[in-house]
């Protein structure tokens, strides 16, 4: 299923800032739609729903500079050149929220697909496992609080749109699974 997400907030035309230390990568850029529609990441941007049997799902509360900032939504960025989808959302949600890379367990990537002038810009939400319970951590400036949320309280939350149109497709590739 191809949905599409919510673009970046038009007054934010400056890539995001960076924490100390981190150089620019060139996937940091826009991408355009005829229309002007602009979309994050140069090479497509991906992120983790991370799911633990016991504590639900990981939700990052988004800074308010950042895209539809104040929702929330998942770990996630854009994917460097070269990168997987996979390997760039693990490193992202590694990078905002401390997600070990290997104490997950891969169980399904869901792909939006959206023309752009250039090709196809992709985000890519990969569903992961959590094999044990985990204390996410605010490693840099992209969030305002990381929560374990309950599957059945996602939905009262103040959900980024992109994420909000995938909730119900994203409950189904976990049920599907055996996990709800």
């Amino acid at each position: 299923m191809t949905q599409s997400p919510q673009d970046w907030s038009p007054s934010n035309s400056v890539p995001p800032p960076l924490p100390p230390g981190h150089l620019r990568d060139p996937g940091d850029a826009w991408v355009y739609t005829e229309s002007g529609t602009k979309y994050w990441g140069a090479f497509g941007a991906a992120g983790v729903l991370v799911w633990h049997r016991e504590h639900g799902v990981l939700l990052q509360h988004r800074a308010q500079w950042s895209h539809n900032g104040g929702t929330w939504g998942i770990p996630g960025g854009a994917r460097r050149q070269g990168e997987t989808a996979v390997a760039g959302a693990l490193r992202e949600a590694h990078e905002e929220a401390g997600v070990p890379e290997d104490g997950v367990t891969v169980l399904h990537e869901y792909v939006v697909e959206i023309p752009v002038i250039d090709g196809t810009w992709t985000y890519t939400t990969v569903v992961v496992e959590a094999l044990d319970h985990f204390e996410p951590s605010m490693n840099d400036g992209e969030s305002l609080a990381l929560e374990w949320v309950a599957i059945s309280d996602v939905d009262a939350r103040d959900l980024h749109p992109g994420f909000a149109a995938s909730w119900q497709t994203l409950q189904n590739v976990l049920r599907n699974h055996g996990h709800v």
